[in-house]
């Protein structure tokens, strides 16, 4: 991935090659400024002029995050999450760089496939499918999925009996993570051999294990225990008599920036320990996150105002019911910056934003200092990508998918 030729490649891509692209200079020591600058020709120059809130995709970011992947985990291929984000142009783009995808539903992987890319690029990651779907993957040749009981083998069986199967694996405890899946999904270590004599029993080929350790992760270790427990299970469904397993699937969770790199490492270091052994092995990951999150920048327009005392409220036409959803449901943390550039010396007033709904609940930051405003300003949000309009609403009659994304890419 050398020079300009894998941003051509996105570029001439799918979900790319017919949307208008805005180019940018970046500077790498004041990257936020560089945004703020699109942002500012977007308010100034559209026509019709943009007055509602809107996001930026830089797809050059997209670019660097996949070529960091493929440095820190060679040979370990991406599929990226779709519900992490599935906007097209970013869907398009890692799907001319290479990525897979990880779905999980019949809409996720009916986008995914009118953009090009090939069934056998889709594992169905979802332990518990409902029956349409998954005879819909059977129709279109989705023909990878995981599980993690005997129930989910039998529905297989029934819907898709030429699918082959991923055993979801509970990740072990003690990852301090802040979004724990093993709550929900995951094969406890006792359940193992019994959901492998389901799998042999149904006549179903288990092709290999998968796991997720949960989101955001701090106690990196937990890689190495997962990758432990997987070879425990694939040498399981050897003493059972079952086709050799080919395929580990380490999940996602995965942020961009030194927790990955030193998350990397681990996950390196056991896959040596552990699977240096099974030369064929397929390795695959499932980062939703990791490629959206830093991608994306939301711009929203001050549509009110009050000033009460020294303090100062601001309503603004994005938030907790949109784009925004992520402060509650995603850990985020808004720090909301003017768009307009502050006057050195600038007098700043303990703020409170709201979103635009009627709903109380619909705040966005309190007690956060912000240079005076006024109706029609912009405050910018960086590192939006990850969970926020996947998950937005139209309560109110604010409706998240109309808030435009401009595709952009930086050089």
């Amino acid at each position: 991935m050398d020079g300009g030729r894998p941003m051509q490649a996105v570029l001439l891509g799918p979900g790319v090659k017919d949307r208008k692209v805005l180019s940018f200079k970046r500077d790498a020591l004041k990257e936020k400024d560089t945004v703020s600058g699109l942002i500012r020709s977007i308010v100034a120059t559209s026509s019709p002029a943009q007055r509602s809130a809107f996001h930026v995709l830089d797809l050059a970011k997209v670019v660097d995050l996949f070529r960091a992947w493929c440095s820190a985990l060679p040979g370990v291929r991406p599929y990226y999450a779709v519900k992490c984000n599935p906007e097209q142009a970013l869907v398009g783009a890692l799907a001319a760089l290479g990525a897979g995808f990880d779905c999980a539903s019949r809409a996720e992987i009916e986008a995914v496939l009118a953009l090009g890319v090939q069934p056998r690029s889709i594992v169905y990651a979802n332990p518990c499918k409902p029956e349409p779907h998954l005879e819909y993957a059977a129709e279109v040749g989705v023909n990878l999925t995981t599980y993690d009981s005997a129930e989910e083998v039998a529905k297989i069986k029934r819907c898709h009996p030429n699918c082959e199967l991923l055993l979801r694996l509970k990740g072990p405890d003690g990852g301090k993570a802040k979004v724990d899946l093993g709550i929900k999904y995951g094969a406890l270590a006792d359940e193992v051999v019994p959901l492998l004599r389901a799998a042999q029993r149904a006549g179903l080929n288990v092709a290999g294990v998968s796991f997720h350790v949960g989101t955001g992760a701090s106690c990196i270790d937990v890689y190495r225990g997962a990758i432990e427990s997987a070879r425990a299970a694939f040498d399981a469904a050897n003493a059972l008599g079952m086709p050799p397993m080919r395929i580990l699937d380490i999940g996602g969770g995965f942020t961009a920036g030194a927790t990955f790199d030193e998350a990397t490492a681990v996950i390196n270091d056991a896959l040596a320990q552990y699977f240096g052994d099974l030369p064929c092995l397929e390795v695959i990951g499932e980062p939703g996150r990791y490629f959206a999150e830093k991608a994306f920048t939301l711009a929203a327009r001050v549509i009110g105002k009050r000033t009460r005392g020294e303090g100062r409220e601001y309503w603004i036409d994005d938030g907790i019911y949109g784009s925004l959803n992520c402060i509650l449901m995603d850990y985020y943390v808004p720090r909301p910056r003017p768009l307009a550039t502050p006057r050195p010396g600038e007098k700043t007033h303990t703020s409170t934003v709201f979103g635009p709904t009627c709903d109380s609940l619909d705040t966005v930051v309190t007690g956060y200092q912000l240079p005076e405003m006024s109706v029609g300003d912009w405050l910018i949000f960086d590192d939006m990508g990850a969970y926020t309009t996947a998950a937005g609403s139209k309560f109110n009659g604010f409706d998240t998918s109309d808030i435009k994304i401009y595709v952009a890419y930086s050089s």
